[in-house]
């Protein structure tokens, strides 16, 4: 018996392969980002590394809100925010850097305004 020679390869086995894991990503990536604000952080030179904080402040670039992952408005923050106790319970602010500085003042204002003093203002190193 005479064996063929081998000049070809069958990638369609491969191919295959690489659809299935595409489409695996695709699927669990859309899971990934639901209800969350796209936010692009300002840099800092800066290379403190913060643990995590109880609560997280989120704004976007059109000034949404988020609450610990939740969108709220600024007032229904302020009563949440009013609940908290501000010796014990921490505070980490995201900001989009192309976010109208106003929107920045109003949380930073609330949380001033309830004696916040562990506030973190979170940033991407550059």
């Amino acid at each position: 018996m005479k064996r063929k020679k081998f000049t070809t390869m069958n990638v369609v086995p491969f191919i295959d392969i690489v659809l299935v894991l595409l489409v695996i990503v695709l699927a669990t990536a859309s899971f990934a980002t639901k209800n969350q604000l796209s936010i692009n952080l300002p840099t800092s030179s800066s290379e403190t590394k913060e643990e995590p904080k109880k609560m997280v402040i989120a704004i976007d670039k059109q000034g949404n809100y988020t609450y610990d992952g939740q969108k709220i408005s600024l007032t229904d923050m302020a009563q949440k925010l009013s609940l908290l106790d501000p010796d014990s319970d921490a505070i980490s602010l995201y900001t989009d850097e192309t976010a109208d500085f106003k929107y920045f003042v109003a949380v930073i204002d609330i949380l001033k305004k309830r004696n916040f003093e562990k506030i973190s203002i979170v940033t991407k190193s550059e």
